[in-house]
């Protein structure tokens, strides 16, 4: 049936797709986790299958194809998942089978959830060929990599110094609070050699592997005005909850919100402008890696 449908793709894709499709429908169980990587936040959404696959004609292109989960967690920091688990989940496929290292049991602990995992059973060749062959998301991998590391390195207070040595190199002149009551704002910073011409900025680095929510956002505006800023940067390392992502829609030109993936960013771009010190505690080196120009 792919190859009447798809006559011009090669034997490889369409082997690729076979697997997913029958995996999908078939070889998923009711009861099955399930992990979904966010590719616009540095989270993961796990959940448990709860019924059998279905058709359904009337849905959005791309989503007709359906099995019912519920969801456990839809924003679990990726730096919260071991970093051997996030180069399993790390492929380039749609729907493929995490078995090394055992990670389900180790999954279930991290999500507290309850019931034993299925034994493990010796797999056929056509049932691990799904995970063996998955092509790896290197530059995923690698972001995970920058994570573990900036995690390990810049902890507490020192998450503050790597946020204002991008502030500063992005050209803000800056002064951050010492260590203790700050007023709600740990970065002060604005344009020229002064730091007094506009745009000027407050923010606030949140360090804690916790979502914030949305108290974070409403304490950023009243802190605005305050401190005589027209923008607001607020940076939650473990990232934020749904409430603030939604509320935050309203303050588009007023409030930015940085999570771990949006700080990396900002890292990778200006990189070569970082001070020698924090280089030294994050090296980097930039590489070129060939895309395939195959469809996963």
């Amino acid at each position: 049936m792919l190859r009447q449908t798809h006559p011009s793709e090669s034997e490889g894709t369409l082997k690729n797709c076979e697997a997913q499709l029958w995996a999908f429908a078939k070889r998923i169980e009711i009861g099955d986790l399930v992990a979904l990587p966010r590719k616009l936040t540095s989270t993961i959404a796990f959940g448990r299958v709860t019924g059998p696959y279905k058709y359904a004609d009337g849905a959005p292109a791309g989503a007709t194809h359906q099995r019912p989960v519920e969801w456990i967690t839809t924003d679990l920091p990726r730096q919260r998942v071991d970093q051997d688990l996030l180069y399993s989940l790390g492929s380039a496929m749609t729907v493929f089978q995490v078995s090394r290292n055992n990670a389900e049991e180790r999954l279930r602990r991290l999500l507290h959830v309850t019931g034993n995992p299925p034994p493990a059973q010796i797999e056929s060749e056509a049932d691990s060929s799904l995970e063996a062959s998955s092509s790896i998301d290197v530059e995923r991998i690698a972001q995970d990599e920058i994570l573990q590391r900036i995690d390990a390195r810049f902890r507490g207070h020192a998450l503050e110094r790597l946020v204002d040595a991008v502030l500063t190199a992005q050209g803000f002149t800056t002064q951050r609070a010492p260590e203790g009551a700050d007023g709600g704002v740990d970065i002060v910073g604005g344009k020229g050699p002064l730091g007094l011409e506009p745009p000027r900025i407050c923010v606030q680095v949140k360090s804690s592997d916790d979502p914030a929510d949305v108290s974070v956002l409403r304490e950023m505006q009243g802190v605005l005005s305050t401190f005589g800023a027209e923008l607001g940067l607020i940076v939650s390392w473990g990232g934020f909850r749904r409430s603030v992502l939604q509320e935050s829609r309203r303050h588009f030109f007023k409030i930015r919100l940085w999570d771990a993936g949006d700080l990396v960013s900002a890292v990778l771009e200006n990189y070569e402008k970082l001070p020698e010190d924090i280089q030294k505690d994050l090296p980097l080196k930039r590489i070129w890696v060939l895309v395939s120009d195959e469809p996963s």
